[in-house]
């Protein structure tokens, strides 16, 4: 004997009762975390932004372009700052880049289910080594074992020590997003590939990196962002602590945009001395800001423009 249907209409899918009222608490719920982190983000905007403005409408612009970064003695060198960062990220993305990108390959087409399964949580781990450790890591061993054997005139604090620090800290982040990428393309596409003939190797060139390369930019400009925003490892490694004179040589010691805002605040009497040296480190701060933001813009609109949906 056929069971009788009951129609469907609105007010049976109306919901009622204690279904209502939990509804009602998890939107009012979820709604209070996205602007509660709205609100969080607009106050750190502005806390930078009132102490930039101080800084930038009364400090002398001549300052700003002279022989180092001395901020408590008034000497505000921006392109110091941004020379040693861009040098630090360079070292860190040749080291980072090659390593977890072959990492990533080896993982999405080469190894087996199982040893997948085993390296790349192994992997992972290494981006849970806290920074101070890689910092004094590469001051200890990298610097003496690595850098000063193969170039004789490295002194023991410097860059090159600290954008392989960098670089470290950031291979997990590119074998894990790029893996992740090149795991999302289609196998049909891989299938196709074998089927005209072609060899692994000419299929991951050729089909599988071409298919996941905004995964691949994604991956990069993340660990640019990285290895720009990294504090302690360039803080121990790279050794200008106190300040630093404009140097492109990445043998020596350098002074990063991040670690000159440790290093100014790593206590009370660091921000002692010319009148600006405390704003001074909100305008890095928010060079650092604008930077980061124009990188992810910039990666945000090349993404868009060569993503393929499958």
């Amino acid at each position: 004997m056929p069971l009788a249907r009951t129609p469907v209409n609105l007010e049976a899918l109306r919901l009622t009762g204690r279904r209502a009222v939990a509804e009602t608490l998890g939107r009012y719920a979820f709604f209070s975390a996205a602007f509660f982190s709205i609100i969080v983000s607009g106050m750190i905007v502005w806390s930078l932004a009132a102490e930039t403005w101080t800084f930038v409408s009364q400090v002398d612009y001549s300052t700003l372009w002279t022989d180092g970064w001395f901020p408590r003695r008034g000497m505000y060198d921006i392109k110091t700052l941004v020379v040693g960062s861009l040098l630090t990220t360079i070292v860190a993305m040749l080291v980072a880049v090659p390593l977890g990108l072959g990492a990533a390959i080896y993982m999405s087409e080469y190894a087996k289910p199982s040893v997948r399964k085993v390296l790349k949580p192994t992997l992972e781990v290494l981006a849970g080594i806290p920074s101070v450790v890689l910092g004094f890591f590469a001051l200890t061993f990298i610097s003496p074992e690595v850098v000063q054997r193969l170039f004789s005139g490295a002194t023991q604090f410097n860059m090159l020590a600290a954008g392989i620090g960098v670089g470290i800290l950031t291979i997990p982040l590119v074998a894990s997003v790029s893996e992740d990428a090149m795991r999302s393309v289609p196998d049909t596409l891989r299938e196709a590939s074998y089927g005209m003939g072609a060899r692994r190797v000419s299929t991951v060139l050729r089909v599988v990196v071409p298919a996941a390369v905004s995964g691949l930019v994604a991956a990069l400009i993340i660990a640019i962002s990285r290895a720009i925003g990294e504090t302690m490892v360039v803080f121990i490694a790279a050794g200008a602590t106190g300040g630093s004179l404009f140097s492109v040589d990445v043998l020596g010691p350098g002074q990063t945009m991040t670690a000159a805002i440790a290093s100014q605040a790593a206590g009370t009497d660091q921000v002692v001395g010319e009148g600006l040296t405390f704003q001074s480190l909100f305008f890095v701060g928010s060079l650092l800001f604008l930077l980061t933001l124009l990188l992810n813009l910039v990666a945000d609109r090349f993404v868009r423009r060569v993503r393929q949906k499958y």
